[in-house]
């Protein structure tokens, strides 16, 4: 990998980043040696890994004519909580955290964002904010009230720019957001789109995406203790994703800053980072804790940038204090 694609990628999916160069093979036979040695460790998405809590389909139509994918699981007078998924992920990453929480009694909404997963891709995606319009039209479909909404890398993203261009219906809906190994600033510039194009769009290095040279790499968005099935999970993930889907959500998360839509917010939020986050580094976690007023930083030793499937109980804490967290609904800071 060069280092002027580092320094313009260094928040981006690292099965596509260290995709550039001669650098990333050379670092396969090193990387298949730790994959060796992981094997041992237990799984914390457990036996059922992917799969589902049984719950109910549904659809969300947006303006744009993108129909959103949900499923709804768990109690109906559960208390309620959304969980949105990363980019090139799908709702099905959430699965260890939505199973967990269901067991412990809450209703869980999950759905693929835009392009992604069963989702339609509607007009397409020219900036960050279209994600939060994504989830204000969820919400409102649901009729939701009292909701935690936890949302994992672009889905944390998501989650910033639904309360800073919702901001009533946010104070009106929210009782607390749990962010998950994400930023609310990346490069804050355009990226030169046909550098994603060459490494990102079909037509790119499109080995990483299958394969065991495809899983190696993903490795790179694990944190110590990853087990070798989770770097399948995102390769696998990412390959699925559309090209145009995967080119123009990266060129929108490029350019976006969502920091100044922040400020005096009342909800209160809890942000989970990994010290082994290449992606959303801590560095990226303090700068979202600094715009985001009545945030509480928590930093998970060894963890990557995949919490949902390496530390889904750490997750559940978060939710389950945000959800018990008192709070007046419907008012702003002055």
């Amino acid at each position: 990998m060069t280092g002027r694609v580092r320094r313009l990628l260094p928040w981006a999916a690292v099965p596509a980043s260290m995709a550039v160069g001669a650098a990333a093979t050379a670092a396969l036979g090193a990387m298949a040696v730790g994959v060796r040695r992981r094997r041992r460790w237990s799984d914390p998405a457990g036996p059922r890994k992917l799969a589902l809590p049984p719950g109910v389909a549904d659809v969300v139509h947006t303006d744009d004519g993108a129909e959103l994918a949900l499923h709804l699981a768990g109690p109906a007078d559960g208390p309620l909580v959304a969980l949105i998924h990363c980019w090139t992920g799908n709702k099905e990453l959430w699965a260890p955290v939505a199973r967990r929480l269901v067991q412990l009694g809450h209703r869980v909404v999950l759905y693929d964002q835009r392009g992604h997963g069963s989702s339609t891709f509607g007009a397409g995606l020219d900036c960050v904010d279209r994600l939060g319009h994504d989830l204000a039209a969820v919400l409102s479909h649901l009729d939701a009230r009292d909701v935690v909404v936890a949302g994992h890398s672009m889905g944390g993203m998501s989650i910033q720019a639904y309360v800073g261009g919702h901001r009533a219906d946010a104070a009106e809906r929210l009782v607390g957001a749990v962010l998950v190994a994400t930023a609310a600033r990346t490069l804050g510039r355009a990226l030169p789109a046909v550098l994603a194009e060459r490494t990102l769009g079909d037509l790119g290095f499109g080995w990483v995406r299958t394969g065991r040279a495809g899983a190696l790499v993903a490795r790179g968005s694990l944190g110590r203790r990853a087990v070798r099935g989770h770097a399948h999970v995102v390769r696998d993930a990412l390959a699925a994703t559309p090209g145009d889907v995967r080119v123009r959500c990266l060129l929108a998360m490029a350019e976006m800053d969502l920091r100044a839509g922040l400020g005096r917010l009342d909800i209160p939020a809890t942000i989970l980072v990994g010290t082994r986050d290449m992606l959303t580094p801590v560095r990226s976690a303090r700068s979202l804790q600094q715009a985001w007023p009545q945030s509480a930083l928590r930093i998970l030793p060894g963890a990557g940038h995949m919490l949902p499937l390496e530390r889904p109980d750490d997750i559940v804490e978060a939710v389950l204090r945000a959800a018990a967290t008192p709070r007046e609904p419907g008012v702003l800071c002055s």
